[in-house]
């Protein structure tokens, strides 16, 4: 693989993890996870290890690295949800009583 070909698929996964570190960085941050869905992460990490597997067996590095990152941060993800939507509860329960 040629350098400047190899350079787009890094960067690509960079900006890829960008945007995907800083949604799951807002969530943490806000504790709120309204409009998103638990199966978002549930999918992205089935599709996160699919990919993951299938990009060691290629010998392809960066998708590799990027699907594993991915994998990483849909777990965190998934955490981060469980944990808003437990407080989301703990809120709704206290406004109540």
């Amino acid at each position: 693989m040629d350098t400047v070909t190899e350079a787009i698929g890094w960067i690509s996964a960079l900006i890829l993890l960008w945007t995907i570190f800083h949604q799951v960085r807002k969530q943490w941050r806000t504790r709120d996870s309204s409009g998103v869905s638990s199966w978002l992460f549930v999918g992205q990490s089935a599709a996160s290890l699919g990919f993951s597997i299938y990009s060691a067996l290629l010998q392809n590095w960066v998708f590799l690295f990027v699907n594993v990152a991915l994998l990483a941060s849909a777990i965190a993800g998934q955490l981060i949800y469980r944990r808003n939507a437990r407080l989301s509860r703990s809120r709704r329960q206290a406004s109540s009583a």
